[in-house]
């Protein structure tokens, strides 16, 4: 369950999405992502006033890598171990600078997907702020501003 959208969610959509023409909507009126480069990384903004970093794998991507193509029938929990093993790298090169930025870490799992991710709450009062922090995470992890 997640909380409420803030009041200020659709002034702060549309100011960001302007200010970052490249934001695309995960489900109508929901959070906006973008991608952060090609390594696989994703920024999302969601509508309760939480900014997203985040890397992930697709469980059947992991399944396929683990099963050579056979039709194995591998158990969730042994897919989930190797999905986090498969992610670290990637999630150990911005650890550190993540969490010293104030952002949290959890690791989130289901049928479909492993993902880390770093959060932290933003306040839509002050939209500058925001686009600041979006910016930052886009030079740190994007490579691009």
């Amino acid at each position: 369950m997640s909380e409420p959208a803030s009041p200020l969610w659709a002034e702060a959509r549309n100011a960001l999405s302007k200010a970052f023409p490249q934001l695309y909507e995960l489900e109508p009126g929901g959070p906006l992502a973008l991608d952060l480069g090609h390594d696989g990384w994703l920024l999302e903004i969601k509508p309760e006033g939480k900014l997203l970093c985040q890397y992930g794998v697709a469980m059947e991507d992991v399944m396929s890598l683990m099963s050579d193509g056979t039709p194995e029938d591998l158990g969730t929990d042994e897919v989930a171990k190797q999905a986090k093993y498969f992610i670290q790298p990637a999630v150990s090169k911005f650890r550190p600078l993540l969490l010293q930025s104030g952002f949290s870490e959890q690791t989130d799992m289901n049928d479909e997907y492993v993902a880390v991710s770093f959060e932290r709450a933003v306040d839509f009062h002050n939209l500058s702020k925001v686009q600041d922090l979006m910016r930052w995470c886009c030079r740190q992890i994007g490579g691009a501003a």
